[in-house]
């Protein structure tokens, strides 16, 4: 009989699998990162507990392109400064992909806030041009020149927070206790340059990010690095207090009207 690609894999090709996702080449990215300080009610307001604002109320969008080898990617994120148990890093709002691969492991694995959208990063010279869109809105435009070069960071490691968690099958609130991940990142740098220009937020029912306006900008830069990551569960976390933020998952706004289920704890 014929081999049925729905059936089981062998042990030998299940280890085969995971050695291989272990030892996967740099994979560089060229993308624009933009940085602004916003309004600190509205950056502590998006924040589920245990989650607490950063020591400045910072939002952060990152639009790639990513240099994979016949499969190219666009993604972003667009995420706001945190503290979680001493730990500062970043909790990302949306993460638009431009292929379903990259969205399945992100959000089955570590739980990213991933959705299929449109990402663009083009350059023309000097002046630099990206955006994130999704349900025909670019809600996040950055655009400037290239100002000059800038030093190279060392190498470093960045924390994101996730939660990870699966709703109910009832309709009622999850099917277990949410977990928050902490997903470490390991970052290197081979090009960096400053930009000048400016961060362009529009509305979006879906991708409210205009909710947080820039209050002054920060920085821009344009540059290529590479990561890798690993995440790991660090806590569960109150079922009752992650689900009125359940919303920012999702874009059926229906959800938004849910309320934590009776004695959910």
């Amino acid at each position: 009989m014929a081999r049925v690609r729905y059936g089981a894999r062998t042990e030998a090709e299940i280890t085969a699998a995971g050695a291989s996702g272990s030892q996967l080449p740099d994979i560089w990215s060229t993308g624009v990162v933009a940085v602004w300080e916003s309004d600190p009610d509205a950056v502590a307001a998006v924040l589920p507990p245990p989650l607490g604002p950063g020591e400045r109320p910072l939002v952060r969008a990152g639009i790639s392109r990513v240099d994979l080898a016949g499969y190219p990617l666009g993604a972003g994120s667009v995420a706001v400064s945190a503290v979680h148990d001493g730990v500062a890093g970043w909790y990302p709002l949306v993460m638009p992909m431009t292929h379903e691969r990259a969205l399945t492991g992100g959000r089955e694995v570590f739980g990213e806030p991933k959705k299929l959208g449109e990402v663009s990063v083009e350059r023309d010279g000097l002046v630099v041009k990206a955006f994130l869109a999704r349900h025909g809105i670019a809600f996040v435009e950055v655009r400037g020149a290239v100002a000059g070069p800038l030093p190279l960071p060392e190498p470093a490691e960045k924390t994101d927070f996730y939660f990870k968690f699966l709703p109910a099958v009832d309709g009622q609130g999850f099917d277990a206790d949410p977990v928050l991940v902490h997903c470490v990142r390991k970052e290197k740098v081979r090009r960096l340059e400053k930009v000048t220009g400016d961060v362009v937020l529009r509305e979006s029912m879906y991708d409210p990010v205009a909710d947080l306006p820039v209050r002054r900008l920060v920085e821009i830069t344009v540059g290529e690095k590479t990561t890798d990551q690993k995440g790991r569960v660090v806590e569960r976390v109150s079922a009752q207090a992650l689900l009125p933020y359940i919303h920012q998952r999702y874009d059926d706004p229906r959800q938004i009207l849910n309320g934590p289920p009776e004695g959910s704890v």
